[in-house]
């Protein structure tokens, strides 16, 4: 296994739509997902794209509690027109936070690593993850989706606000 490289915003490679992934269970797919989940464990993150390590492919990998997800071509639906505004961050945009409005609930779909079809259910800060690192795969960033410019900051700032002021 390997640690990637995390390309940042501005890389051509973020921009685009991603390809679909023909054979989840091949063996370069099968060192891709091992390498993005030591890069996702030393980036301290919560989702990766494999996008986000230069790999145009329709993978992503997201963390719920101690259990790590990978979905292969995955197609998200909103679950009822309920939305929640919070705050996101980006592995490919260090520093920075912003709150976004996303879908509440959201239904899921595709391929495990094994290749078989799975599907689910998530809400509260598992939608937001899977509609986060979707979003990376059709070449859009939180930034993007943002209404108020004014709700996004430097991650230090916004820390150092929201401490107690004796």
């Amino acid at each position: 296994m390997a640690i990637l490289k995390i390309a940042r915003m501005g890389h051509p490679v973020l921009l685009g739509r991603a390809a679909e992934v023909a054979d989840p269970t091949s063996p370069e797919m099968r060192r891709l997902v091992a390498d993005m989940a030591e890069t996702l464990a030393d980036a301290g993150g919560i989702g990766l794209a494999a996008p986000q390590v230069y790999q145009p492919l329709r993978l992503f990998l997201w963390r719920d509690g101690a259990e790590l997800h990978v979905l292969f071509n995955p197609e998200l639906v909103p679950l009822g027109p309920e939305t929640e505004l919070g705050w996101e961050g980006c592995l490919s945009i260090p520093g920075l936070r912003g709150r976004v409005t996303r879908a509440a609930r959201v239904a899921w779909r595709g391929f495990d690593q094994e290749g078989r079809a799975v599907s689910g259910e998530a809400s509260g800060i598992s939608a937001r993850v899977l509609q986060h690192e979707n979003d990376h795969l059709n070449g859009v960033f939180y930034l993007m989706r943002m209404e108020d410019l004014s709700l996004l900051g430097f991650t230090e700032e916004l820390a150092r606000l929201a401490e107690p002021q004796p």
